[in-house]
């Protein structure tokens, strides 16, 4: 085993990253004064007078959710308007000062824990209203003040979400983000709570048009962790050409030729985010333009099948309920879920392996906190899963056991064919969890998996067919 492999094996993440990636798939809600203004951005000169929904239903919200198979949900409790959708205590620009007059976080706080869902919270930085944006101290004691109410009255937080938006206050000015300061108190106040995009815990897939790269490393360079908060630095560009912007010169974060001249690493896994409309914010006139369901699938199989995670932004209507095209679409992916991943093939199956580490045979596959580990070596391995009767599966599902760190860089799977083996299926990383179509038609009862190219002794925590 190579310097390097040695390096990059260490490297494992946090019980809060594992928690957050075994949420997989949740939901983002943009609300406040742009569904009255039908604008995409305020501009902090909004009266609270104008936010007065009718038909407010956070109950509504997660019922919705929950029917898609999300397991969590986070808020936009401050946009860059810097309308604020709770009941704090350090500005009157709120709900609280609008003719709705009741704390929409806590609403959802405790539909939440109705449903049985996350909840996490979004705070912009940058606020365009406040006239403290832009005095330094004075504004980071504003922003932390109202990240304290957030943080200890509406329960436990999964992820606390900020991005890197900084333009211009009221006054002119530009405030520099305190982000260490930011993150010691979330760290304080929420530890179990991840740090997602301008944070420690969550990178940024690179892109807001639900694009994903084929092979997804968790662990990539320690300066990643640098790259969202220096946007900072530049004001953001609201328009489709940003939101549809995918880097074309980062596709590989992680293989060993772009880490081999790196001095520190970190565990820094993906999340995928981007809205079920066109716009993040409620427009009547994208009720026609919700996303089908062969794009959220699609994106589904890249994001959660592709070591990442999926948040779905939903805007609610002006009246504060998820109109009817969004609650069908909801609906419809979440059914495709549970069609597609309900039943194994093989639960039943026999494992065996050609190479395991004493204490991690194939056999325990499938098992709660088991799992397969082949030597510490980087030699090919295999495992071979067998039915009793013939099965026809359409997906692969793989997953490494992380707490070991991230380590398979290719895999095969191939059926056994007579008395050879043909190939049906292949790809690259697998991390947390790797979803694989397979688009050929084949029935087989012997299947195996095999393992060219790793980091060490790979591990094997789930191999199933679908």
């Amino acid at each position: 085993m190579d310097k390097l492999v040695k390096k990059l094996i260490n490297i494992v993440p946090h019980e809060r990253q594992i928690k957050w990636q075994e949420t997989e798939f949740y939901a983002f809600i943009h609300y406040g004064v742009n569904q009255f203004t039908d604008r995409e951005w305020g501009t902090g000169e909004e009266e609270p007078a104008i936010f007065n929904p009718q038909a407010l239903d956070t109950d509504q919200w997660c019922e919705a959710m929950v029917s898609a198979g999300m397991k969590g949900v986070i808020i936009t409790a401050k946009h860059h308007d810097g309308f604020c959708l709770w009941d704090t205590a350090y500005t009157k620009h709120s709900v609280m000062y609008s003719p709705y007059q009741q704390d929409i976080v806590a609403q959802l706080a405790y539909s939440c824990a109705k449903f049985d869902l996350k909840l996490g919270i979004y705070l912009s930085p940058w606020d365009r209203h406040d006239e403290r944006y832009g005095q330094g101290k004075a504004y980071d004691d504003y922003f932390c003040n109202q990240l304290t109410e957030l943080l200890t009255n509406y329960g436990a937080v999964f992820s606390v979400w900020f991005d890197g938006a900084c333009g211009e206050g009221p006054n002119g000015k530009v405030q520099v983000y305190d982000w260490q300061r930011y993150y010691a108190l979330v760290r304080k106040l929420q530890p179990e709570a991840v740090i997602s995009v301008c944070g420690p815990d969550v990178r940024w897939c690179g892109n807001e048009a639900g694009h994903c790269r084929v092979s997804e490393w968790s662990i990539v360079a320690a300066s990643m962790m640098d790259n969202e908060a220096i946007k900072e630095n530049s004001q953001q560009d609201d328009s489709a050409i940003f939101r549809e912007r995918i880097p074309s010169d980062n596709e590989d974060l992680g293989s060993r030729e772009v880490l081999k001249n790196v001095e520190s690493y970190v565990w820094y896994p993906a999340e995928v985010n981007t809205s079920i409309r066109p716009g993040w914010f409620y427009h009547a006139n994208e009720d026609n333009k919700v996303r089908s369901l062969a794009e959220l699938s699609s994106i589904y199989l890249q994001s959660v099948g592709g070591n990442a995670t999926f948040l779905l932004n939903i805007p609610p209507h002006p009246d504060g309920y998820f109109a009817a095209p969004d609650v069908q679409r909801l609906k419809e992916i979440g059914q495709w879920i549970q069609e597609s991943f309900s039943v194994n093939l093989l639960a039943e199956a026999i494992y065996t392996a050609s190479s395991c580490e004493e204490g991690h045979e194939a056999g325990a596959l499938g098992c709660k906190n088991n799992y397969w580990k082949a030597k510490d070596d980087d030699s090919e391995v295999a495992v071979i899963a067998e039915t009793k009767k013939a099965i026809t599966p359409r997906y692969l599902v793989i997953q490494e056991e992380i707490k070991k760190s991230q380590r398979i860089e290719a895999f095969i799977l191939s059926y056994r064919n007579g008395g050879d083996w043909e190939q049906i299926a292949e790809g690259t990383v697998v991390g947390y969890k790797r979803i694989c179509p397979i688009s050929e038609k084949v029935t087989a009862t012997k299947w195996k998996l095999e393992i060219p190219s790793g980091r060490g002794g790979a591990t094997l925590k789930t191999f199933e067919l679908y």
